[in-house]
């Protein structure tokens, strides 16, 4: 049982998480495309548009640094899923514009909350480019 309060625990810190990063960019400006989009080959939080380009946002949500920060999450492993994702998403959708990956860190303790906009976060989206 134990086990199934943690896990709860980390889906809704997730959640809380994506709802200030959603709320954090739409001060920004940007244009919210679609949340928790998922595909056969993986998944990505949130979809925005940014003057034109098409940015994946990948959000990582901590209440402690046990584990590391939260942007240190997103491994080599987790950026190609987020690049075969985007490519599957750009190619259902006929898209072919700019865009851009980036990683918002949100770090919780307590009241304080501490969030962090990793814009480029994967150099080499030369395959992207190329759709």
């Amino acid at each position: 049982m134990k086990l199934a309060n943690f896990n709860l625990k980390n889906l809704l810190t997730g959640k809380y998480g994506e709802k200030l990063a959603k709320k954090y960019l739409i001060g920004l400006g940007y244009e919210i495309i679609k949340e928790n989009y998922r595909a056969p080959v993986g998944e990505i939080d949130i979809i925005a548009r940014e003057r034109g380009q098409i940015v994946f946002v990948e959000v990582k949500t901590r209440r402690s640094n046990l584990y590391g920060l939260p942007f240190e999450a997103v491994d080599n492993r987790k950026k190609q899923k987020i690049l075969k994702t985007a490519l599957y998403y750009l190619k259902s959708q006929k898209l072919t514009q700019s865009v851009r990956f980036d990683i918002i860190s949100i770090y919780i303790e307590g009241k304080n909350k501490r969030l962090e906009h990793i814009k480029d976060t994967i150099e080499n989206n030369n395959y992207i480019s190329n759709i």
